[in-house]
């Protein structure tokens, strides 16, 4: 696995000011996701095609639990 320690994490200029959002990394065909307020603690790791996987789906609403 690659260390993304020293990489550059982007947040979505969506955002906006508050800090409620992920930051995502990409090196060496793998993804990184870690929470914005928490920029040391858990980190998620995607390959490339479990990435877009994860995107479809949020793309077509998969994850979407509002009633």
């Amino acid at each position: 696995m690659t260390d993304p320690t020293n990489t550059v994490w982007r947040k979505s200029s969506l955002s906006g000011s508050g800090n409620n959002c992920v930051e995502v990394a990409h090196v060496a065909n793998q993804y990184f996701v870690r929470d914005s307020k928490d920029p040391n603690g858990a980190t998620l790791v995607f390959s490339l095609g479990d990435w877009t996987t994860f995107l479809g789906c949020v793309k077509t609403g998969d994850f979407d639990t509002r009633p």
